[in-house]
Order: structure tokens, then sequence, then C-alpha cells
């Protein structure tokens, strides 16, 4: 059997613990409520991004207007470079010329400069 000191101890004890159990599930269920909280607005950002990922732009006209000038650019560019590898391709009328009275094959292989005088070596 229990002493009256006992009982006495015990009868203390049980409100103490039992405010402690209350105390720490209001602490959980607080804790709960607030990651809840975090959760929803997490999951509202996330859907927000993926939105923004999925959708189209809008066009910017500065910059749809800086591309259309640099493609143009572009095509300017290769239509130089075909026009001039058709030009390098045959020989001018000057170096026919010059290739026919020295009999060379062209630049390089001739020593003397346009003015007469022999080329430095």
């Amino acid at each position: 059997m229990l002493s009256c000191a006992e009982i006495v101890f015990l009868a203390m004890a049980t409100p103490s613990v039992s405010f402690r159990i209350s105390r720490s599930a209001e602490d959980l269920a607080a804790t709960i409520h607030a990651l809840s909280q975090r959760l929803v607005m997490l999951e509202q950002r996330l859907a927000a991004m993926e939105q923004q990922l999925t959708a189209p732009e809008p066009e910017d006209p500065e910059e749809l207007a800086s591309l259309e000038n640099v493609e143009r650019l572009l095509r300017d560019c290769r239509d130089l470079l075909e026009d001039n590898s058709t030009f390098a391709a045959s020989p001018s009328p000057e170096d026919q010329r010059l290739t026919e009275e020295d009999g060379s094959e062209g630049f390089g292989s001739s020593f003397e400069r346009r003015d007469g005088y022999p080329a430095a070596a």
C-alpha cells in the first residue's frame, strides 16, 4: 500500500505532468500550423515560377529590331564574302598581264616591284 506522503506526491505530480503534456501538444500544433502555412506559400511560389517559365514572354520591339538588324548585317557579310570569293577566283586583267609578261605563276614568284626596282631579299 502507498503511504500518505506517496499519495500526496503523486497527486501533486499528476497535474504538473498533465500540464507539460498539454503544453508540448500546443507547441507541436503551433509548429505544424506554421509549417503548413510555409508549405502553402512555397507551393504558390513554385506554381507561379512554373507558369512564368511555360508562358511565352512578350516580345520586346527594341530587341526584335536589334535582332533583325543583326540578321541583315550577317546577310550583307555573307553576300560580300560570296562576291569576294568569286572575285578572287578569277584573276584580274592586271594579274593576267603580269603573269604573261614574266612567265611566272602569279603573285610571289616575281622579285621585281611594280616600279621596276628589284625587291629586297
